[in-house]
Parts: structure tokens; C-alpha cells; sequence
């Protein structure tokens, strides 16, 4: 049943690529940016969680729930700081802005506390479960809840709170939106809020399942996130939790049968042919543009 640890495996880094691309697809579904420094955010989050277990001593929740209150705070001063004034202008000048602040994040954490990688203390059980003949660490089994957990909450709050139904309506039609007395500046910077703060929940969740960070780990899970968002339809909250799934599991089977050097490779290959055989993605629908 070797088999089933592995698609366990692959769920639990999956989920993990989930948490990060709906930051990606809620932020490109309102405003259609593509905010690269969203992986940096998911760094800023994995500190967050280590120095809130090794200097504050707190448990993984308590550190879990401060990194995401903090990285919703930094993914506010993001949007209002490089975000918000390019509203307006084009595509590739909010791209290269947003290249420049993951750059800047990045290289601010190196100066401040250098570019050593530091070990994530031990803070989740990690006993084996025999689970159909297959042994599964309880650390998986939890890290699966946590984030089964959030995407709820997420779903939650994007279809039952006025939050939410803001967040949609200015996704659909921000103009029309801003006509019906909703305040579309506020409504972008929850929604910069909630997926920093996911994306902080996946930081915390990556240091305790791989136990190794440092200020480049956002760059690699940050772009097959992004992959992720595309496979599933960027846009698409459903579509990010999907493409996280299949990527983790994509990644984890190609680790499994010998190919390790290829897993990583393996992310852009799917890249590659979902924008060649469905570019709008899984969950996406193909949207004709007038030139």
C-alpha cells in the first residue's frame, strides 16, 4: 500500500500549493494582477512561525494564527504601498512592480538576518499511523486538517459574509460595483488580507513539514503555486485548490518512481500543456477580449 502513503503525501504537499495559489487567484480574480511577491509573503510567514515558536515559545496553532494576522497586515501595506496607484496603468507595469517588491522583501530579509537557512523546531506530533497498510505520519494527517480547515473557511466567507459577496461583485464588475455604494478600495484590501494570510498559514505548515526555511524558499513554491492557479483557471478559487491538489500529487508520484531530480521540472512541464490544450485552465472559461 506503499501507494496510498504516497497519494496521502502528495494531498498534504498539495495543500500546501493550494493555500499559496488562492492568494494568486483571489488578488488576479479582482484586480487581474499577477502579484509575484505572494510567495515572499508565504516566507514572511514561515518566519513569522519560527521565531513565534523559538522566541515566544507558542505552539504551532497560536504561531499559525499570528503569522496569518501578520502577513493580512503586510499584504494590506503591499496593496496600498506599491499596488494601489497603479490601478490604472498597464499590465506590465503592475507586473514589473510586483516583481520588484518580491526582489525587495526577499533581499531586506537577507540584510536584516542574512541568508543562512535556520531548522524549524519539532512542534507537531510524528508518530506513524497504520492506515490500510500504509504508514502515515500523524504530522500529515494534521497539516491535511489545517488546511482542509481554512480552505472551509474560506469558502465561508466568500460566499456567506458581506465581505465576501463584495469581494465577488467587484470581481464581476468593479464599476458596477462601486455604483452599488461598495467600497472597492477597502474590498482589494481584504483580499489581499485574507490570501497573505493564507499564504502565512502555508509559510508555518511548510516549516513544520520540512523542517528547513530560508529567504529564497518562497521563489520555487511561489511559481508552482502560480502553476497551480493557472491549471485550475486563475480566477478560480475551486481551480486553486484542485491544481494545488493534482501538482502536489503530480509531484510526489514522479519523486516516487525514481525521477526525483524531475519533480520540479515536472510543475512546468504541466505549465506548458495546460496553456497549450486549455489555456483558461480547469475550472476557467475562455473570455474573448475586444482589441
Amino acid at each position: 500500500m506503499d501507494w496510498l502513503q504516497q497519494l496521502i503525501n502528495g494531498i498534504s504537499l498539495g495543500s500546501i500549493y493550494a493555500l499559496i495559489a488562492l492568494g494568486y487567484t483571489m488578488v488576479y480574480g479582482i484586480i487581474k494582477l499577477i502579484n509575484f511577491a505572494h510567495g515572499d509573503v508565504f516566507m514572511l510567514g514561515a518566519f513569522i512561525g519560527f521565531f513565534a515558536i523559538t522566541r515566544w515559545e507558542m505552539g504551532f496553532l497560536p504561531a499559525l494564527i499570528i503569522a496569518m494576522v501578520l502577513c493580512s497586515m503586510i499584504g494590506v501595506i503591499i496593496e496600498r504601498v506599491a499596488y494601489k496607484r497603479l490601478r490604472n496603468a498597464t499590465r506590465i507595469a503592475a507586473l514589473t512592480t510586483a516583481i520588484g517588491v518580491s526582489f525587495l522583501i526577499e533581499y531586506t530579509m537577507i540584510f536584516f538576518r542574512g541568508a543562512t537557512p535556520e531548522a524549524y523546531p519539532q512542534v507537531l506530533p510524528n508518530k506513524n499511523i497504520n492506515i490500510l497498510g500504509a504508514n502515515i505520519s500523524s504530522q500529515t494527517i494534521l497539516i491535511l486538517i489545517v488546511t482542509i480547515i481554512l480552505m472551509i473557511l474560506l469558502q465561508f466567507i466568500v460566499h456567506k459574509t458581506k465581505i465576501g459577496k463584495a469581494m465577488r461583485a467587484v470581481s464581476h464588475d468593479a464599476d458596477a460595483a462601486r455604483l452599488m455604494g461598495i467600497n472597492v478600495d477597502n474590498t482589494i484590501s481584504a483580499t489581499f488580507a485574507i490570501g497573505s494570510a493564507l499564504a502565512g498559514a502555508a509559510g508555518v505548515i511548510f516549516g513544520s513539514y520540512y523542517t528547513r526555511i530560508d529567504p529564497l524558499m518562497g521563489v520555487l513554491p511561489g511559481l508552482k503555486a502560480f502553476i497551480a492557479a493557472v491549471l485550475g483557471g486563475i480566477g478560480s478559487i475551486p481551480g486553486a485548490m484542485v491544481g494545488g491538489f493534482i501538482l502536489g500529487i503530480v509531484e510526489t508520484i514522479v519523486s516516487a518512481v525514481g525521477y526525483s531530480l524531475w519533480r520540479d521540472a515536472a510543475a512546468f512541464v504541466i505549465l506548458i500543456l495546460i496553456l497549450i490544450l486549455k489555456p483558461a485552465g480547469i475550472f476557467g472559461k475562455n473570455i474573448r477580449e475586444k482589441v
